[in-house]
């Protein structure tokens, strides 16, 4: 069975209430994400949170109202979306005060152009987004550790260490995307095939 994307109680009581439209990668790119999130695991322990799961985040909402009304949007755009090419090209960071340690993706054509039809298919609604920047503003990724509690020191050290670039980055084709929901302290998800894999 799957894993849950996040398991941590603090986080999943921050996020009550969110919906999620993310990409599960479950190929090269998991495995190196699960080998980097390891040796994190090792070097810092409970001191730091982790993803229950890799994950790429295309949008968060906030629509605990109207979660059907969200579901109904995320079904359309996914039968009309190809598959998804995700690029592993770096490990990189998100600076204090998030002090998140990220896989840094490739901005493929496929991943950009699903961003952007996700941005012009909410744009139709008034669907309340969280979190959300313009296209050549967002950073796609796979957030690997939440490393917020670091004094800056450890944070700034951990940052530069765990830095690196990948010469032959791995890849993988995600052909579905899951709607994930955050109710009652308890993470749901439900798959959508991308249309393209769907009508194979």
């Amino acid at each position: 069975m799957p894993r849950d994307f996040m398991t941590d109680p603090g986080q999943l009581r921050d996020l009550e209430g969110q919906q999620y439209l993310v990409l599960r990668p479950t190929g090269a790119v998991m495995h190196e994400f699960d080998r980097v999130q390891d040796a994190a695991r090792r070097r810092l322990g409970d001191t730091a949170r982790y993803p229950g799961a890799a994950h790429v985040t295309l949008r968060g909402l906030y629509e605990p109202q109207r979660v059907d009304e969200v579901r109904a949007v995320v079904r359309e755009w996914a039968a009309a979306q190809h598959p998804i090419d995700i690029v592993f090209e770096a490990v990189d960071s998100f600076p204090a005060p998030w002090q998140i340690v990220i896989a840094r993706l490739k901005r493929t054509p496929s991943l950009v152009g699903a961003y952007a039809t996700l941005t012009e298919a909410l744009d139709r609604t008034d669907l309340r987004r969280i979190g959300e920047l313009p296209l050549d503003d967002w950073t796609f990724h796979l957030s690997t550790v939440y490393a917020k509690r670091l004094a800056p020191a450890e944070w700034e050290e951990l940052a530069r260490e765990v830095s690196r670039e990948y010469p032959a980055p791995p890849a993988e084709t995600v052909a579905e995307a899951e709607f994930v929901t955050y109710h009652d302290g308890t993470e749901h998800r439900e798959v959508f095939p991308l249309g393209a894999a769907a009508s194979l």
